[in-house]
């Protein structure tokens, strides 16, 4: 059962995160992190490294793009017991992440406001985080994915008990949930972007 060493923690809703990382850094576990998500976790006191220093390019593009790298990916999708992964990854100076704890823009929230502006919705379309998902998801069987605050508790639980790591029971599990979630979320973008078309017909 693979050992979670190294976590990456890029989240919007913030409920929970800083507990649930102060029980992963008491277990040894190193966190990545980006933007407003690396100073609530610092701010808490808790050592942080952030994913712009990993991988060596800045956020930019005011804030679109600071996860889409191939030290990020590779990290994910990476299968431990391919040799050729492993010598590739090696290759290019890349750490393997054991777990991606990610959720995404409040799209839904944001368009519900009164008076939104289309921009304002457009820039609340998550790139970053929905390929981070994905791609921790697609490797479910070397990596934990976590979309959902309220699976952080019975999570450091089960890792208390399997020595750091989660069983492949669990890790399935909430994989599924992932793609569950962002088949929810490009269906609400899809529905909105229909809905603005044929106001503007």
């Amino acid at each position: 059962m693979p050992k979670i060493k190294r976590a990456i923690i890029s989240v919007s809703n913030k409920k929970g995160i800083v507990e649930f990382a102060k029980a992963l850094n008491s277990m040894g576990i190193e966190i990545l992190s980006t933007g407003g998500t690396a100073k609530a976790l610092r701010d808490a006191g808790i050592p942080v490294k952030e994913v712009s220093e990993y991988t060596g390019f800045p956020e930019m593009l005011d804030g679109r793009l600071k996860t889409l790298h191939p030290k990020v990916h590779g990290g994910l999708l990476s299968r431990r017991d391919n040799p050729k992964d492993m010598e590739e990854i090696k290759k290019y100076g890349i750490g393997t992440i054991d777990m991606a704890v990610v959720n995404l823009y409040p799209f839904e929230e944001t368009i519900s406001r009164p008076g939104v502006t289309f921009a304002e919705a457009i820039e609340n379309i998550d790139i970053g985080g929905p390929a981070m998902l994905r791609s921790a998801s697609k490797n479910f069987q070397d990596v934990a994915v976590i979309v959902d605050p309220s699976d952080y508790e019975k999570i450091i639980e089960e890792m208390k008990g399997l020595k750091g790591g989660l069983s492949h029971r669990t890790r399935l599990e909430l994989a599924k949930k992932v793609f569950r979630h962002t088949s929810k979320y490009d269906a609400a973008i899809s529905d909105y972007l229909t809905k603005v078309t044929e106001e503007q017909k």
